[in-house]
Formats: structure tokens, C-alpha cells, sequence
């Protein structure tokens, strides 16, 4: 999924926290969780790994298309993490039966294990158990506070973008993660997201890239094909 030896996986588990669980002599990984923190520790997730999510769920939503779900708020209050969070999950376009609070409650338990801050002024705030939420489909809303706020980050920058994941299945949400780990990436995205650019230029920005994920997702399952005896 790395792309990398086992010999550096020990190493960063030893030396960069990388997240793994040892049972029985051998180290289980949780794939949510390594997205993460490849993600903060800005590690390319192998393309091979990425093509195989998107094989396994055509039928999901593209990046574009769940950021156009969740939507693009500008201005949004809060003076710590806490409050911050609370404005985020007001304006999130969510079923009138789900508990905001609940979920609120959730994200700042999920905040309690390890910060969702991956650096650079953003944090990725998500549930732990996405199928708690009962959701109809997965959706990203990307928030852009009015003050930043510490959310206790690798780097110590303190947070301004937040890009809140809610998802009806852990695969569901799997996949997103996936695709903005990508997305993340790419210096453009990065640079529309630190300027706080308009709605238009962010969402045709992530449209480029996912179809260029799909491109890439296309090509390595063609590569696979004709390698196969």
C-alpha cells in the first residue's frame, strides 16, 4: 500500500508512529488509519492500492461530486477546536434525523485518540465508525474557518481548512480518504485551498483530478491485465 520495504515499515513504526497493532508476533494494520497518517506525514499511498479501492466501488461518488455534495463554506466561527467543530457540523448537509450532537460528540472523541490536523493549516475531522451515522451517501464538506485554531497538528501550524468526511460505510469512506489523500497532493489543490479560492475554482480544480484518478485507476488495471498469465 506504501510502496516501500518491510524493512522501512519497522521504522516508522519505531520512529514515526506509524499505526499498527502487534498480536500474535505480527503487526495487523488498520487501513483508515494508514491512510491518515500517510496523509499527515505527506507518504504517496501506491497507486496499485489507490486503483484497487476505485475497482471496488464504481458505484460511489467522485471526489468532485462528494465535495459538490457536502459543499464549500466560507467564514465559519470558533475560537478552539471544540467550537470549531460544533459551527462545521451545523452547516453540514445532513438527513434532518441525524443527531448533530451525536456526531459532534464523535468527532471530538476522534479527536481525543490523535489529531485529525495533517499539516499545512488543514485537518480531515472524521468519525471512527462511519456507519453510525446512517447516512444516504458519502460526502465531503470542505469548511474554511474565519480565526484559525490549534487542532494540535504534526507541523504546529494551527488549522484554517477543514475537510469533514461522512460516510454511510467504512468502505464508503475507505474510498473518499483515498481520494483526497490524492487530491492533497496535488500543489494546485494545495495553493486554491491556502488562498481560500472560490467555490468554482476549488470544485473544477477537483474535477480535474478525478478524472485524472480515474485515468490512473484505468491504466493500472490494464498494466494488471496484461501482466496476468
Amino acid at each position: 500500500m506504501l510502496g516501500v520495504s518491510e524493512k522501512t515499515v519497522y521504522r516508522w513504526i519505531n520512529e514515526q508512529n506509524l499505526p499498527g497493532y502487534r498480536l500474535s508476533g505480527q503487526y495487523r494494520f488498520n487501513r483508515a488509519e494508514i491512510l491518515e497518517w500517510a496523509t499527515a506525514n505527506r507518504i504517496n499511498v501506491s497507486p496499485a492500492a489507490l486503483g484497487e479501492l476505485e475497482t471496488e466501488a464504481q458505484s460511489l461518488p467522485t471526489l468532485a461530486e462528494a465535495l459538490q455534495a457536502g459543499g464549500i463554506f466560507y467564514r465559519i466561527s470558533g475560537r478552539d477546536k471544540q467550537s470549531a467543530l460544533a459551527a462545521v457540523v451545523e452547516v453540514l448537509r445532513l438527513p434532518d434525523e441525524v443527531d448533530r450532537e451525536h456526531l459532534l460528540q464523535v468527532l471530538l472523541a476522534r479527536e481525543q485518540l490523535a489529531s485529525t490536523g495533517i499539516g499545512g493549516g488543514i485537518a480531515i475531522p472524521h468519525v471512527r465508525s462511519p456507519i453510525v451515522l446512517h447516512v444516504p451517501k458519502p460526502t465531503i464538506t470542505l469548511c474554511f474557518l474565519e480565526t484559525a485554531v490549534d487542532f494540535g497538528a504534526l507541523d504546529g501550524k494551527p488549522v484554517r481548512a477543514l475537510f469533514t468526511l461522512v460516510s454511510p460505510t467504512v468502505r464508503a469512506h475507505l474510498n473518499l480518504l483515498s481520494r483526497l489523500a490524492f487530491a492533497l497532493r496535488d500543489a494546485r489543490f494545495r495553493a486554491l485551498v491556502d488562498q481560500e479560492a472560490t467555490r468554482e475554482a476549488i470544485l473544477s480544480e477537483v474535477e480535474q483530478l478525478s478524472q485524472a484518478l480515474v485515468a490512473d485507476s484505468a491504466g493500472n488495471a490494464q498494466r494488471q491485465g496484461a501482466d496476468t498469465p
